[in-house]
């Protein structure tokens, strides 16, 4: 799921998006991978073997669905974070970072349990130990590692960074893992051995996007369908505004979600809250006692719903009618998930009132990203608006990025 702040920040570069306004055009993929095989040369006296990126992602609709067993529709960002890396003797695995400066090594020993490499490495490190956990023989390796994709600001820097050292190692050791079979193991390493209880989501993304499409999953079965999502081609374009609010609370808060979802789902005898049809919604929550937890079982089976409905338009070509789904998105996340603060929540509101057709929080919560779908000639415009609402609030500048479906994971 959707990037709860972790308590040690993985090694991707922080590249601060335009703020006061301005809308930053992500840079060239070849900018951070020309970064990372310049820092893998700098550090290891040789080149690498070669370059393997995955992007960061935002969730068109579909929020704290995942670990419910429902619907999600991301799309890969064209920020990514790269890795440049070559087979090491042994089982032994190096790993430099561009932002920290840091070089952090762990042998068989090290990697052999949770909590053995701590801090930004244990990224890396959970890939290798869920790769061996599944059977693979995985290479040792040297790695250094490059990003664009924002630190802390919901767009899922740990599962970049995890989806391109999966495929950095695979390829080097020639091992048999079918791309549908990566995002299960990547999403081992973040639960297991990070120990961040995220969804299916963010690694699917990572590693399952396509350019120009949104990815609509079932987290279930994870069953996936490419649905058209041609922005340019409607005129229009995806706003993505980091809001500079620091994540609140967000582990506890994030787990303590979760666990009343799966409170909610015992107490109404199904496997998981995306058992409960929407039609449905009214003889459910009258089962249940307090108020609370109806509030949460009610975002998450409307927010399916929003999915199943966002898909429908997306494939009759009616971009532009989705905006009130992802208005209606927002809402139920601020009334009834309660995960909102008040910078998200005045970025979007500052979104609509400039004529975004619709907006809401990206993210697991609590800080993060907000995506407005605006008129490709009034992003600018959009963006100012917001900017004055923050200033009139005085809340820190926030910053910008044009948002277009990019590839997953994939070697460069």
């Amino acid at each position: 799921m959707t990037d709860p702040a972790h308590p040690s920040s993985p090694p991707a570069d922080a590249a601060a998006p335009a703020s006061a306004g301005e809308v930053a055009s992500p840079a060239p993929a070849g900018d951070v991978a020309d970064r990372a095989a310049a820092g893998f040369r700098q550090r290891y006296g040789a080149p690498a073997a070669g370059r393997w990126a995955a992007p960061g992602r935002v969730n068109l609709i579909g929020e704290h669905t995942d670990y419910n067993d429902g619907f999600v529709l991301p799309f890969a960002l064209p920020l990514r974070t790269v890795v440049a890396a070559a087979p090491d003797d042994g089982d032994r695995w190096t790993v430099w970072s561009e932002l920290t400066g840091d070089q952090v090594g762990f042998g068989a020993d090290e990697v052999a349990a949770p909590g053995r490499v701590p801090g930004w490495a244990a990224y890396v490190a959970g890939v290798v130990w869920a790769l061996r956990e599944a059977g693979h023989r995985v290479p040792g390796a040297r790695l250094a590692v490059a990003s664009d994709v924002p630190l802390g600001s919901g767009l899922s820097s740990s599962a970049a960074l995890e989806a391109a050292v999966l495929a950095a190692l695979v390829d080097l050791g020639g091992l048999d893992l079918p791309a549908e079979g990566r995002p299960r193991l990547a999403q081992r390493a973040e639960n297991a051995y990070v120990g961040a209880p995220t969804g299916i989501m963010d690694q699917s993304a990572a590693i399952r996007c396509r350019a120009g499409h949104a990815l609509f999953l079932d987290c279930r079965t994870e069953a996936v369908e490419h649905i058209p999502f041609d922005l340019a081609a409607a005129g229009l374009a995806v706003l993505v505004i980091d809001s500079r609010a620091p994540h609140r609370h967000a582990d506890g808060e994030y787990a303590s979600r979760r666990a009343a979802c799966e409170k909610a789902a015992g107490l109404l005898g199904v496997p998981a809250l995306r058992d409960v049809a929407a039609a449905d919604l009214d003889d459910a929550l009258a089962r249940l006692d307090d108020d609370e937890t109806r509030r949460r079982v009610r975002h998450v089976v409307t927010e399916d719903q929003r999915v199943l409905d966002a898909v429908a338009l997306l494939r009759a070509g009616r971009v532009r009618d989705i905006g009130p789904l992802l208005t209606a998105s927002h809402a139920s996340m601020r009334d009834d998930f309660e995960i909102t603060v008040p910078e998200v929540d005045t970025a979007v509101e500052a979104a609509l009132a400039a004529g975004a057709y619709g907006a809401r929080m990206t993210g697991g919560g609590f800080g993060g990203c907000v995506l407005a779908l605006v008129d490709a000639d009034r992003a600018d415009a959009v963006a100012d608006a917001v900017t004055t609402r923050y200033a009139e609030r005085g809340f820190r500048a926030p910053g910008f990025h044009l948002a277009t479906p990019a590839p997953g994971a994939h070697r460069l």
